[in-house]
């Protein structure tokens, strides 16, 4: 367990609500970016049919963790005869809309995947996390990319700016089920285009809905406009907001102001998941 492994956070550049299928999943486009804050996780062997887990989210059972899921179907699918301890420093919050748990189940998958020479391509391994969770592939995709479906279909987005942010938590976590029920969400919203967005269309049609629900979104979201930050947004179905600033130390300084209990941090976008392989197919 000497060596640790990222489990990076992601930001939600744009996010629409396309439709809602008849099995009650919504039809979704959105992009995603890595940023540079992340989970660390560290593995060490245990015997067959063990899997046990530390310092993981608080609240959440081992046996429900996303990660701990993510070793069991692995083992499973790579018919591997080995357990697993996984012991986590858990830095990115729950409910966040940042990816924690997909993000954590995702590296579990990657590293496993290497120590346990089980040589699942990566389509194979984005099929496992599919079946975990719908931001799980996005991570084991490695790439920043322009998602549709459910979030499962990407396409590579290498060009998107590796801005300086301010990510903004206000320190309550919302439910992504409650806002995609929720009765005045608008659910059928025009399709738009990759230069659509890269032209500036960039809008998170959760946001009003969220905002309305959780008022402590709404006043982030508005703190951090009245502190000279750009394009400010809700990441995924938040709680996170953020921002774009002009560099590394114009984000440390907004970030150093934010009001307990709130918690900010200065990251900056990363088009590379830290653990991508272009060797693995």
């Amino acid at each position: 367990m000497s060596e640790s492994y990222p489990a990076p956070a992601k930001l939600n550049l744009m996010l629409r609500v396309i439709d809602q299928r008849s099995d009650g999943y919504h039809e979704l486009q959105t992009v995603f970016q890595f940023i540079d804050l992340a989970d660390r996780l560290w593995f060490s062997s245990r015997p067959a049919g063990q899997f046990s887990r530390s310092g993981g989210p608080t609240g959440v059972a081992a046996a429900d963790d996303l990660s701990i899921r993510a070793a069991q179907c692995l083992a499973k699918v790579g018919a591997v005869r080995e357990g697993v301890h996984i012991r986590m420093e858990k830095i990115l919050p729950m409910g966040g809309g940042i990816g924690g748990g997909s993000s954590d189940a995702a590296t579990t998958l990657i590293m496993l995947n290497r120590l346990w020479r089980t040589g699942l391509s990566r389509a194979e391994l984005m099929e496992i996390g599919t079946s975990l969770g719908a931001d799980v592939p996005v991570f084991l995709f490695g790439r920043s990319a322009w998602a549709e479906g459910v979030g499962e279909r990407l396409q590579t987005l290498d060009a998107l700016q590796e801005n300086h942010y301010v990510l903004l938590h206000p320190q309550i976590s919302v439910s992504t089920r409650e806002i995609f029920t929720a009765p005045e969400l608008t659910r059928h919203h025009v399709p738009i285009t990759i230069s659509a967005f890269l032209g500036g269309a960039t809008e998170n049609t959760l946001e009003s809905v969220v905002c309305a629900r959780y008022p402590e979104v709404h006043r982030s979201i508005r703190w951090l406009r009245d502190h000279g930050v750009r394009d400010v947004r809700l990441t995924g179905s938040g709680a996170c907001v953020f921002g774009v600033v002009a560099d590394a130390v114009a984000a440390q300084q907004v970030a150093a102001l934010a009001p307990p209990p709130w918690r900010a941090w200065a990251v900056r976008g990363r088009n590379q998941h830290p653990l991508y392989d272009p060797a693995e197919q």
